[in-house]
C-alpha cells in the first residue's frame, strides 16, 4: 500500500456519519480547541482504520472514552475515540478499511459519535485535508 504521506485528500472516512465539530473549533465554553473532528454516527457503527498500521493504544482515556490509536509509520498516527467497544489490542496490525471499534457514547458524549484525529510527529493536523471529498 502507498505510504500515508502520499494519501492527502485520498484517505477513506473512518465511519459513516456527519461532522458536527471540526478541527480547531472551540469547546468547553471556549477554553479548549479541538485537535480533530467529531462525527455523529449510528449506534455501534463500524469505525474503520483509514490506513494500514499497528495499534499502539486501545483502552479508556478520560474525556475520549474507549480509544484506539494506530501508528502508520513516518510519524503519522490516527486517533479514534468515543467507541462503545474495541476490536483490537496494542501490537495488532490492521489493514485500511478494517473495523477496529464500534461507535458509542463513551467519554462524555450524549449521542453515538466518533472523535477522529490525525497527528504527524506528535502534532495534530486537520483531518479534512487528508480525507477524500
Amino acid at each position: 500500500s502507498a505510504p500515508f504521506k502520499s494519501l492527502r485528500n485520498k484517505l477513506p472516512w473512518p465511519a459513516k456519519g456527519k461532522v458536527f465539530s471540526n478541527f480547531g473549533d472551540s469547546y468547553a465554553d471556549g477554553k479548549l480547541r479541538r485537535n480533530g473532528m467529531m462525527m455523529n454516527t449510528a449506534e455501534d457503527a463500524d469505525i474503520r482504520a483509514v490506513h494500514y498500521g499497528r495499534v499502539v493504544f486501545a483502552n479508556w482515556l478520560r474525556g475520549f472514552g474507549l480509544m484506539t490509536i494506530v501508528d502508520h509509520g513516518d510519524g503519522y498516527m490516527t486517533v479514534y475515540g468515543h467507541s462503545s467497544s474495541l476490536f483490537t489490542s496494542p501490537g495488532d496490525w490492521v489493514d485500511a478499511g478494517q473495523a477496529i471499534a464500534a461507535a458509542g457514547r463513551t467519554g462524555g458524549t450524549n449521542d453515538p459519535a466518533l472523535y477522529f484525529e490525525i497527528r504527524h510527529n506528535g502534532k495534530p493536523v486537520n483531518p479534512r485535508s487528508w480525507l477524500n471529498k
